[in-house]
């Protein structure tokens, strides 16, 4: 497993900081398979959720490229899915999710979250009903430019929120984002609603594993770590979960003194 250059605390969170990208995506790879051995060791199956995005890439592909790991055992779940996307356009996120990782490794079950769904309430309680029957033994995340966690921007998260699944309006920093990743080709394009994941539901998975790379994201890490503990900047919540780690690399880092 790759060494970080520095791992230190803020509040409860550990953060670790690597050298690249590439080592930071191996080494939360490495992590992640020692997570879910040790819940299929203890119960014959895990039920992990994962993140989709650029930032993710790293992990995702060194997960994949793992040897020995069964995922035939492995139920995988995801954070959110745009309100009315076409299922094979390139930023659906299950379709992410398939061609940049469960395509190759075939989990025993994947759950998209169903943005298409004609009742979209009744989608969101289906959906919380099958995250509650199979409890996360991990959830790998990333941390949105304006500190978003899921699609829990600002200001619409709620720290204590009464549903795990939910329809959310998507604030415009965070659609610029998916245009500026590549996504999109303008912000008309992408869609004003999704469906998320709560932050509840996030916390409430056994182990966080959350993968922040890339210079685009030093502003956000230094309001998450430094900044007050609020809605405002959703990502910060982490600061009291105990059984979350952060993995960033220097660029990510850069607003930080280590």
């Amino acid at each position: 497993m790759p060494t970080p250059l520095h791992t230190t605390c803020y509040g409860d969170l550990r953060v670790s900081i690597y050298a690249s990208n590439a080592e930071m995506g191996a080494a939360a790879a490495e992590e992640a398979a020692g997570i879910i051995a040790a819940a299929l060791a203890a119960k014959g199956r895990a039920n992990i959720i994962l993140a989709t995005g650029n930032s993710q890439l790293t992990f995702l592909h060194a997960l994949r490229d793992l040897p020995g790991m069964d995922w035939s055992k492995i139920h995988v779940f995801h954070m959110d899915e745009y309100v009315g996307i076409d299922p094979r356009h390139p930023a659906s996120f299950p379709r992410f999710l398939r061609d940049h990782i469960l395509d190759r490794v075939r989990p025993g079950a994947f759950y998209p979250v169903p943005g298409q769904a004609a009742d979209l309430a009744a989608a969101c309680r289906e959906y919380e009903a099958l995250l509650r029957a199979h409890p996360a033994d991990l959830c790998a995340m990333g941390i949105g430019e304006n500190g978003h966690i899921a699609f829990n921007d600002p200001p619409f998260a709620d720290f204590d929120d009464p549903v795990w699944v939910k329809v959310v309006k998507l604030d415009e920093r965070s659609r610029r984002q998916q245009v500026g990743e590549g996504h999109f080709k303008s912000l008309d394009e992408v869609p004003t609603h999704a469906i998320t994941l709560t932050i509840p539901a996030l916390l409430a998975a056994q182990r966080i594993l959350c993968i922040v790379p890339e210079a685009r994201k030093a502003e956000a890490v230094e309001r998450a770590l430094l900044g007050p503990i609020g809605e405002d900047c959703p990502a910060s919540i982490l600061r009291r979960a105990a059984h979350a780690h952060l993995l960033l690399d220097q660029d990510s880092a850069a607003r930080l003194k280590w």
